[in-house]
């Protein structure tokens, strides 16, 4: 037999994981615990089971179970209706999220496309002014070392294909009807 201690730690700890759980109702499984026994399934399944049996005590002429079933039914409607709340605020609060982060960013460049553009016009003009014509140094007078990547590269001859050999009369079939019958 399991100590009364055991077993009242495991019940807390099971409470407190169920009170975590309230994330997706939607698609969450029950067991639900009617008159008839166990219904289970996620809530609109649920539901939808509720309803058959309501329907089926109403084709009986048994108003009271009838009206027990549209109970239960309406328990799971309003838990369903109440999850879909929850997400629908949830979905319109990081649309709301999102639409600010995209309006931050968007400031943001703006802000740093006119910091560029007045970054641009404050840059003072330089006016430019012709050159005079230079007249050619001769080679003996640079200090320029002659290297061989300023050299130009010599113009090779572009490559052919080798022409091919005709073939040799041995290997030739005879020609005509001068050729031997193979053997039948």
């Amino acid at each position: 037999m399991k100590s009364s201690r055991s077993r009242s730690r495991s019940k807390s700890n099971r409470n407190r994981s169920q009170g975590n759980q309230g994330g997706n109702v939607v698609n969450r499984v029950f067991d639900s615990s009617g008159p008839e026994g166990k219904v289970r399934g996620t809530p609109q399944q649920i539901i939808e089971k509720y309803n058959q049996l309501a329907r089926d005590a109403q084709l009986s002429n048994d108003r009271v179970a009838a009206e027990n079933f549209q109970q239960h039914a309406e328990h799971y409607t309003r838990m369903l209706s109440e999850a879909q709340r929850e997400i629908d605020a949830r979905r319109e609060e990081q649309d709301r999220q999102n639409r600010e982060r995209q309006a931050e960013r968007d400031r943001e460049r703006a802000e740093r496309q006119e910091r560029e553009v007045s970054h641009v016009a404050e840059q003072p003009v330089v006016p430019v002014e012709p050159v005079a014509s230079v007249a050619p140094v001769e080679e003996a007078e640079s200090n320029l070392v002659e290297t061989p990547e300023s050299q130009p590269k010599p113009k090779r001859a572009p490559r052919r294909k080798p022409r091919a050999k005709p073939a040799a009369k041995e290997d030739a079939p005879p020609e005509g009807n001068d050729a031997p019958k193979a053997a039948e």
